[in-house]
């Protein structure tokens, strides 16, 4: 059974919270290669699939992109960095998280290929416009979780099609990758 490191395990303590058991087995399966997780709304579904996340940079803080998390929607992305953003800062992690929507500025995209945040948050287009310029193989070679929120919503669209493409892609660039679905 993986245990929280200390900072997030205050963090649950302090809401007086405890783990819930779909949240313990995505710690307990972070060396499995692709999972989904099927939880009702409300049910703490996005907080397990980001705990891997969290607790492998806990442990061992890095540089780069980390985690690629993608969204349906643009305003879910941005709902997603608000929500991820108080466990971290609560828990005094050092993880940076960033979206990149069509309303990000080329300065901040430009900024991101230089110095990626630990997290990036997209959406299907952005992805795939990431993926076709000449430096993706090398900016998501050591990406290591990859998140697919509401995939039920994607999956059965050209949207689906798109972004099965470009998770192809990343699975051939960084083969260590694990892949999540919710």
């Amino acid at each position: 059974m993986t245990a929280l490191p200390a900072s997030l395990q205050s963090w649950f303590d302090t809401r007086g919270w405890t783990i819930h058991p779909h949240q313990q087995q995505m710690l307990d399966r972070t060396s499995d290669p692709c999972l989904l997780l099927i939880a009702p709304t409300g049910g703490g579904k996005t907080l397990a699939g980001f705990l891997p996340t969290l607790v492998e940079l806990a442990n061992a803080p890095r540089d780069g992109l980390h985690t690629l998390y993608v969204s349906p929607l643009k305003a879910l992305a941005a709902d997603i960095k608000r929500n991820l953003r108080t466990p971290i800062d609560e828990a005094g992690l050092p993880i940076r998280v960033e979206d990149r929507t069509g309303d990000t500025s080329a300065h901040i995209k430009k900024r991101q290929r230089a110095d990626p945040p630990h997290i990036l948050l997209t959406t299907p287009e952005q992805l795939a416009l990431f993926i076709a310029s000449d430096h993706a193989a090398e900016f998501f070679a050591d990406l290591k979780c990859v998140i697919i929120d509401e995939i039920h919503a994607i999956a059965p669209s050209k949207r689906g099609d798109l972004l099965s493409l470009g998770l192809a892609s990343l699975a051939s660039w960084a083969p260590a990758c694990r892949f999540i679905g919710l």
